[in-house]
């Protein structure tokens, strides 16, 4: 991961509404994955070091000013999403069943 702290970017109803907001834009993978993270963060058998793993990771999707910029096509994301799968690879252990159901239930309701 970058070596910034952006967990002080990671506000939940921001990320909620940048993720709803870029959804059709980055796809409903991409959607979910975020969300699933976002419901392994508000588990508290999440362990703290899992959290802070999350919360940084969020938080560099949702900070506006990072490695490419988010508004350049078709690459703006990447960066984010090389973050993305690196924290939640670190943190797979701690991924629940019923994080990705949350995840794929609160997806389908914006994209069905």
């Amino acid at each position: 991961m970058d070596s910034r702290d952006h967990s002080d970017a990671y506000k939940p109803a921001e990320f909620l509404g940048k993720v709803a907001s870029t959804a059709r834009s980055i796809g409903r993978t991409s959607a979910e994955k975020l969300l699933v993270m976002y419901h392994a963060l508000r588990d508290s058998d999440t362990p703290t070091w899992a959290k802070t793993t999350l919360v940084a990771a969020l938080g560099y999707y949702v900070f506006p000013f990072d490695a490419i910029p988010d508004f350049i096509p078709i690459v703006g994301y990447s960066d984010d999403f090389m973050v993305v799968a690196g924290a939640i690879a670190t943190v797979a252990c701690h991924i629940k069943p019923e994080h990705k159901e949350r995840a794929r239930a609160q997806a389908a309701a914006w994209f069905d």
